[in-house]
């Protein structure tokens, strides 16, 4: 045969050779083929064997045993394989880390503080190279940045929301305290802005360990599911919340206990929705621990810290708190008192302390008999105030929302009443005779009673209507004024000058586009009348109030949002659901009545122009002309620093009325297109007619600046209202949200 000449393999063949005849001797012959071929190939001289084959060994019944110094070198071999990510091209860390094994090396942040758009909470100083060496790699201070998945979709103003709640509660702004008031008007998303904080501080710190372990949010039970909801949608199942919304005492202590003994770094449910009516009963159960972080939404609910739920909330152990409060109260000394001493506790010293330092110099300052130096003491002891204060209070207005939002118009729309209001009203006036009641300088029942009465009458006299059959004080004889025939089973709009002005705003809405509208009231009973005239115009509508259960409230939000919805109404109660509820199904708001406290009609206002809106918004305020209800309003409009003169409930009014001032409610202005206009003395009217700019160049009056404009028919630009404007509108004022960037004066 043919055998290659190559170098290489001539020397495989001379060892092969030598290895060959070093095995002569043990060789045995083979028998048959293969005994006449190894002969053959013995001849010859050739061997085509190939020298790595083995003799096969002999076999035996006996179990093969390892050495156990082999196996257990086999094992350890196996063990010290470091453990690989099985997923291709995997980049991040290569297993190093062992399960309950602590980390070598240099510590690091949760997310990369050098990422574009990051949004950096803590940085650690900057050391030089030789501090370097001397710190201790385990005890050195790590970024806290907030999750990307967050970071990405805050806006400018909630970034910076974001940094300043978390330099509080950290005590990095104040030292020693932990607590502030996010004060945001509403829409400018104050719930998102508590989530980002909420997530950060159960997942990072500069101690490269979860800050707090558990957090409690308290609202108003009509947002329970609404909170629960906004965690769902941020964070995406990164977390399960636990919301208390209902169930038997035994069932809630149950859970509550459950959430209170959770420890550890990673708590399976590590916040607690809960609203203020359930903390309250069942505050025993959450003070036998300690909780990382409350946030009060709507916290002005505190202003009384005489009342049980603010005392089982001080009473829980915990030194981080955050207050939500879209409409902070500056009506009272005292209750701005109670709201920063809830979330920093000392920071304004005792009650007594604060009552002597603070409130009444500055209460003495403002009183037009003050001397020079008692009104320079009270701007001293103000500007003092409001320096504290603003140290753990933040506060942006909804003007930011024109940038990202739809125009809104907010109109003030004063209705002339009918005959027979007109007529009932000053039958009142002559017959209960408020104003005699007033003359010992104290403020009775009665007149609680009649101010009702008079708010009531301005609504709809079918809400009197019972009192006129029952002849009861100021309404005896009425009944004859009532046309004949006259039930209470169905509406009638033409006797009412402001359920006129709705029946037009409705029919023109529902006619000439595919709007949806909320309606939104202080009385049950008018919500009852919406309900007929919704019947009788055979409109599809929602009503919520506060006899409709938590559960059922978050589904009916939902559904009417829907743009596949039919519903054309959303009734809404202000006292049951005025706050925090997302309405941007209706791009049309209609306040049929005014609130003593002005922050209940902002809340109510604020349902449609709000994150998600995408259509032009419309508010209608309805007044009935020269009645209590244009008192009611002036007494919102007027300014007066943190002494807005605003009564939370019909009971207060003693407190911030004069003798000469509760007087005035009980009279009715027939002659006036609008007491509020006249009142206010408008520069910017000649003639019942705006001029603009005012024709002594000056500035709009200080009280109407909010209201860019004043209207009489001409002016409108709104063509539902002109529709409405000659059955019973008298005038308007509006405010146009979008005319500051646009340059209109």
């Amino acid at each position: 045969q043919r055998r290659s000449l190559a170098p290489s393999q001539l020397a495989k063949r001379k060892a092969g050779d030598e290895d060959e005849e070093e095995e002569e001797e043990d060789w045995q012959p083979p028998t048959g083929r293969k005994r006449q071929k190894a002969a053959a190939e013995t001849e010859s001289g050739e061997c085509y064997r190939s020298p790595f084959r083995k003799p096969l060994a002999a076999l035996t019944n006996r179990p093969h045993c390892l050495d156990s110094s082999q196996h257990e070198a086999f094992i350890r071999s196996i063990l010290s394989k470091p453990f690989k990510v099985p997923i291709p091209n995997y980049k991040g860390p290569l297993g190093l880390r062992s399960l309950g094994v602590k980390r070598a090396g240099l510590r690091g942040p949760l997310h990369d503080p050098f990422e574009e758009g990051a949004l950096v909470l803590y940085e650690p100083p900057v050391l030089s190279a030789h501090d370097q060496l001397k710190i201790d790699k385990d005890k050195a201070p790590v970024h806290v940045v907030v999750d990307p998945v967050l970071s990405r979709v805050l806006r400018p103003h909630q970034r910076e929301g974001v940094k300043f709640l978390w330099d509080c509660v950290t005590s990095r702004r104040i030292p020693g305290s932990h607590g502030c008031i996010m004060a945001d008007e509403m829409g400018l998303g104050k719930t998102l802005q508590c989530i980002t904080l909420m997530w950060t501080l159960l997942r990072q710190s500069p101690d490269c360990k979860p800050e707090i372990e558990k957090a409690v949010v308290v609202s108003p039970s009509s947002l329970v599911r609404n909170w629960y909801n906004e965690v769902e949608k941020w964070l995406g199942g990164r977390i399960q919340p636990l919301a208390i919304d209902g169930g038997s005492k035994e069932e809630i202590d149950r859970k509550l206990a459950g959430f209170m003994s959770q420890h550890g770094l990673r708590v399976p449910s590590p916040i607690l929705i809960i609203s203020y009516e359930t903390f309250r009963l069942h505050a025993e159960v959450l003070q036998k621990g300690t909780v990382g972080l409350v946030i009060c939404d709507e916290g002005h609910r505190l202003k009384n810290s005489e009342n049980q739920t603010y005392q089982a909330l001080n009473s829980l152990n915990t030194p981080r708190r955050v207050l939500i409060s879209g409409t902070p109260i500056q009506n009272d000394l005292l209750e701005y008192f109670s709201l920063v001493h809830f979330v920093n506790s000392g920071i304004l010293g005792t009650a007594q302390e604060f009552k002597r330092h603070f409130e009444m110099p500055i209460l003495k300052g403002r009183d037009a008999d003050a001397s020079e130096a008692e009104r320079h003491m009270g701007e001293e002891r103000l500007k003092e105030l409001i320096s504290i204060v603003n140290r753990c209070l933040i506060r942006r207005t909804s003007d930011i929302l024109s940038k990202y939002l739809p125009v809104k118009i907010e109109q003030v729309v004063c209705c002339r009443l009918t005959p027979l209001q007109t007529e009932l009203y000053k039958n009142f006036l002559k017959q209960a005779k408020p104003v005699e009641e007033l003359k010992e300088g104290k403020i009775s029942v009665s007149s609680l009673s009649s101010i009702t009465s008079l708010k009531k009458l301005c609504n709809h006299p079918a809400l009197i209507y019972d009192k006129c059959v029952e002849e009861e004080e100021g309404f005896i004889g009425a009944l004859g004024l009532f046309p004949s025939g006259y039930s209470t089973k169905s509406v009638e709009p033409q006797l009412s000058g402001k359920m006129l002005v709705l029946d037009y705003i409705l029919a023109v809405t529902k006619s000439t586009s595919n709007d949806k509208v909320v309606l939104v009231s202080n009385y049950t009973q008018t919500l009852d009348l919406f309900e007929k005239l919704c019947r009788s115009r055979r409109y599809l509508y929602v009503r919520l109030d506060g006899t409709m259960s938590i559960k059922k409230r978050a589904k009916i939000v939902e559904r009417f949002n829907s743009s596949s919805s039919p519903e054309f109404i959303f009734m809404l109660s202000s006292k049951a659901g005025g706050c925090g509820l997302n309405l941007i199904g209706a791009n049309r708001l209609v306040m049929f009545d005014p609130d003593w406290n002005p922050a209940n009609d902002e809340q109510a206002m604020a349902r449609v122009w709000r994150d998600g809106q995408k259509k032009m918004c419309y508010i209608y305020r309805l007044l009935s002309t020269g009645t209590i209800e244009e008192k009611i309003f002036q007494r919102q409009t007027h300014k007066k620093a943190l002494s807005s003169c605003v009564v939370d409930e019909e009971q207060d009014v003693e407190r911030h009325f004069s003798l000469g001032e509760l007087k005035e409610l009980f009279t009715l202005n027939e002659t006036t297109t609008s007491d509020t206009h006249d009142k206010i003395k408008c520069r910017r009217c000649v003639n019942g007619h705006q001029v603009r700019p005012p024709p002594d160049g000056s500035d709009c009056t200080s009280d109407l600046s909010q209201w860019h404009h004043c209207a009489d028919r001409r002016g409108l630009q709104d063509s539902v209202l002109r529709a409405a404007w000659d059955a019973a509108v008298t005038f308007t004022f509006h405010h146009h949200s979008h005319e500051e960037q646009r340059g209109i004066p």
